[in-house]
């Protein structure tokens, strides 16, 4: 199961809306095939899987895969019956699908042709890889990730406001890459302000451009900013009513909506209307600690770089009220930590995030 996840992984930047899925197929010990879910509207895992064995070795096989097999025609036929039909005697599975088109029926399926049925196997790693498919599936709502980058000593910035660049070249291309795996990249007017951002996916990774969102509840931001000269939608919320300010701004590309309040709750809602998965909040410290006090983050990342900066005027991450005691704080649970150039690249999720999906996909 461990190689299965490694290859759901690979299909981190051009899966969206769809789940990473990784598979292998083991006959007597041996690996006869695998595959992974590589991009929307491609073969599932399984068929590539099955495809790599071909129909001699797979008869008989245990399948490995980190999410429960499709019983529905979606984009392509059903996995189920390609499971059946090639003989597989054993499907070791993760975790239940959540979507209502799946929702265990696929297991259902398997059970009744006289297929053997393992669930569970390295569920909670299944889940935190997917989290930008089960979030908006079971809660409703995209992902949320936090991103920031700063000192050793929690500084994002100097005094000065000076921030170009405190990480390496390295943990900067992990952060761009970060962009590609999520729908949306959002920022406050303050960011979009000072620090002019494009906002871009850049790499190619994806193959398609993504959303850039910003919040600006006055519509602040400036017509000639860089970001209408990037690629991909620019979304602009704000509690400005439309009038003059609107049409330099839409003359220039922006789609701009208007909300009574411009709030973590009310943006992540129109976002899931327009179909968008996954959100990566890049800052500033206001917008981060926003999203963080209303609790509507799953994942928190970043780089830390060998710097001490000091000074008490100098920003950290996160700025608003704050917590006025330790026992309110947010905590982060499941961190791990790599090298990027010299910097420490961090992740975790918002504690109590992934129990609750695991029992949602009968994987408590």
């Amino acid at each position: 199961m461990r190689r299965a996840l490694a290859l759901a992984a690979r299909g981190r930047y051009r899966t969206s809306p769809n789940p990473m899925v990784g598979a292998v197929l083991l006959r007597d010990g041996v690996r006869v095939g695998e595959g992974f879910h590589r991009r929307v509207g491609g073969p599932h895992a399984e068929i590539e899987a099955l495809a790599a064995a071909g129909p001699e070795a797979a008869r008989g096989a245990t399948l490995f895969v980190t999410l429960e097999p499709c019983a529905h025609h979606g984009r392509t036929p059903p996995c189920t019956e390609a499971i059946v039909a090639a003989g597989i005697a054993r499907v070791v599975v993760a975790h239940r699908d959540p979507d209502p088109r799946v929702r265990g029926a696929g297991l259902a399926r398997l059970r009744a042709a006289g297929i053997e049925i393992e669930e569970g196997r390295l569920a909670a790693e299944a889940v935190r890889l997917n989290l930008r498919y089960l979030v908006p599936k079971l809660l409703g709502r995209p992902l949320v990730t936090l991103k920031w980058a700063a000192s050793l000593d929690g500084k994002i910035a100097t005094a000065t406001g000076e921030s170009q660049w405190i990480t390496s070249q390295a943990a900067r291309r992990w952060a761009l890459a970060l962009r590609e795996e999520h729908d949306a990249v959002l920022v406050g007017s303050g960011t979009a302000l000072a620090d002019d951002p494009l906002l871009d996916r850049r790499l190619g990774l994806a193959g398609a451009p993504g959303w850039r969102v910003i919040l600006d509840r006055r519509l602040r931001l400036r017509p000639e900013a860089r970001i209408f000269t990037g690629g991909g939608p620019v979304l602009l919320y704000t509690e400005t009513a439309a009038g003059p300010a609107w049409e330099p701004l839409v003359a220039r590309g922006a789609r701009i909506v208007r909300l009574a309040t411009v709030t973590p709750e009310t943006v992540l809602d129109d976002l899931a209307e327009r179909g968008i998965g996954s959100v990566l909040v890049e800052g500033g410290g206001e917008t981060l600690a926003a999203f963080a006090e209303a609790g509507l983050c799953d994942r928190v990342t970043g780089a830390l770089a060998p710097l001490l900066i000091g000074g008490r005027n100098a920003p950290g991450p996160l700025g608003g009220r704050g917590r006025l005691r330790l026992d309110e704080a947010l905590r982060v649970e499941g961190l791990r930590w790599r090298r990027h150039g010299v910097d420490l690249v961090f992740e975790g999720v918002r504690e109590g995030c992934l129990p609750a999906l695991c029992a949602s996909v009968g994987a408590s």
